[in-house]
């Protein structure tokens, strides 16, 4: 195993795919925590939707993917708890009206310049091959800028993800977390849609929380595992991927449904060994 691993390092485009990957596995499972809680959990896929659309009209006007992407879809992202806090519409509804408009928009855009090359296909699949330089980078610097923030802010994620209405009796600004958390949400989608594709980007954020909830019963105990395990089925998918030549997005998916199974057989044989003691 670990002679793969190197042999796959000695690759340059296996190098960018770890670094990247494992930033985007780590953020996407630590944001995940609190999106699952908060039953917010769909909102990667919303968003991921509004990437695809954005990427669509960045490769008609061939701009920067990232750079027309990301501010499109921090503003997707701020818009959708708008929507869902201030209106009739509410939460999966809201998502829904902006990630089937976002993909109708993306998929027009499609069908009247480019067609579907092949960078629109790696933005809805996902390629290992599709990360530049430049992209490792950005996606370094903006995922240390998430990772920072995330850890600065763990006390005030942590209330308002269990009581946001205690947290604001309390004094915290819950609505300037919410779209704190819908920020890094949004940037950590973009970035990960170039390896994992926008149709699969949104597993990263919900396997690893639902896996460790299996066995973890303390917040932070769940945030550390869901980070731990999502890095270990990222490395794990990418191992698979190379070995096998399976998409790269499609094989960390499977390794996160393995690790979700494994973690439920734990927690069911531990939950029987409380009931007979």
């Amino acid at each position: 195993m670990i002679d793969t691993l190197m042999e796959m390092l000695s690759y340059p485009f296996m190098v960018r795919a770890f670094t990247v990957g494992a930033l985007v596995a780590l953020c996407s499972a630590l944001l995940g925590v609190s999106l699952v809680l908060k039953r917010y959990s769909m909102i990667g896929d919303g968003l991921s939707h509004v990437g695809f659309g954005a990427l669509a009209v960045a490769a008609a006007l061939n701009a920067a993917p990232l750079a027309v992407a990301i501010p499109v879809v921090i503003v997707a992202a701020v818009l959708l708890l708008r929507i869902s806090g201030n209106s009739r519409i509410k939460g999966d509804a809201a998502i829904a009206l902006i990630s089937t408009s976002s993909l109708a928009v993306g998929v027009m855009v499609i069908s009247l310049t480019t067609g579907m090359n092949t960078d629109v296909y790696n933005y809805m699949f996902g390629s290992i091959l599709a990360m530049s330089g430049e992209d490792v980078r950005l996606s370094v610097i903006l995922s240390a800028a998430v990772l920072i923030l995330f850890v600065f802010f763990y006390q005030k994620i942590f209330a308002i993800t269990f009581d946001e209405t205690f947290a604001q009796a309390t004094g915290v600004r819950a609505g300037m977390y919410n779209t704190l958390i819908a920020v890094l949400t949004a940037v950590t989608i973009v970035l990960g849609m170039r390896m994992m594709g926008a149709l699969l980007i949104s597993s990263l954020i919900i396997f690893p929380a639902l896996t460790s909830m299996r066995v973890c019963r303390t917040f932070r105990g769940v945030v550390i595992s869901s980070a731990v395990v999502s890095v270990v089925c990222l490395i794990a998918g990418l191992m698979v991927s190379y070995l096998c030549s399976t998409p790269a997005g499609a094989s960390v998916v499977m390794a996160n449904i393995t690790a979700l199974i494994i973690y439920s057989m734990i927690g069911i044989l531990r939950n029987r060994g409380i009931r007979r003691i």
